[in-house]
């Protein structure tokens, strides 16, 4: 559990390499393995269009999380991998604290949130967000004392094969399954989201999927291609 390393100090597997991109931090290989450099960029790009267009709190990871009319909890991002979920839960108000195991993908995190910090349109979301380098399956615990987080909701989206046409999609995942490895400790994550969550613990996974392990989830909201496997300790109450 720590702080963000420096860029400067991660070392990395052969083939990769951390460097400045039009000014973002971008983790790049063999463009044709791994695709274009990937970097994390909250202000404008996907996020900025999501931010404005994408529904607001009817969105499916909104929901799952309980943002509803009045209700606006605390998350535990526990796989925070590239941020997009988290974004869009501190877009609509919660408070987020981003967990990523991955040194190299804490770094990105690390630079986007600095530069959102610094644009008229995101610094209010990025103050919303908190970042935390660590594996959240041994140290779920600690982190979130570590940050003096209530949480309430623990979200977790654990790496499954993704089936997309798109090879961007598959490009950008063997980026992740480089630096992670296989995410075989899903089961593990799960059991401590169950005990550090004070509300609910939400799982993302494919649709068609199992769920991750015991217990069975008490509820599910499904959507096109994914769904949300809900644990639920009780309800959450306005404030």
């Amino acid at each position: 559990m720590s702080q963000v390393a420096s860029p400067e100090s991660l070392v990395l597997p052969s083939g990769l390499a951390l460097r400045y991109v039009d000014g973002q931090l971008a983790l790049s290989g063999d463009e044709r393995h791994y695709g274009k450099p990937l970097s994390v960029d909250f202000v404008a790009g996907k996020a900025a269009h999501r931010r404005q267009f994408g529904g607001g709190r009817g969105q499916l990871v909104a929901k799952a999380c309980g943002l509803a009319k009045g209700v606006t909890p605390n998350v535990v991002d526990a796989t925070a991998g590239l941020g997009r979920d988290a974004f869009v839960l501190a877009s609509l108000g919660a408070q987020v604290l981003l967990i990523e195991r991955v040194a190299a993908i804490a770094a990105l995190l690390q630079d986007g949130l600095a530069r959102a910090a610094l644009a008229d349109d995101t610094a209010a979301i990025a103050a919303r967000m908190t970042l935390r380098h660590g594996d959240a399956a041994e140290q779920l615990a600690a982190l979130v004392t570590s940050a003096v987080f209530d949480p309430e909701v623990v979200h977790l989206d654990p790496m499954f094969p993704h089936r997309e046409k798109s090879a961007l999609v598959k490009k950008e995942m063997r980026l992740f399954r480089e630096l992670a490895g296989n995410d075989d400790d899903a089961p593990r994550l799960l059991e401590a989201a169950l005990d550090v969550a004070t509300h609910r613990v939400v799982v993302k996974r494919p649709r068609k999927a199992p769920p991750i392990g015991e217990p069975a989830p008490q509820h599910t909201l499904e959507g096109k291609t994914s769904r949300y496997d809900l644990y639920v300790h009780r309800s959450l109450t306005r404030r």
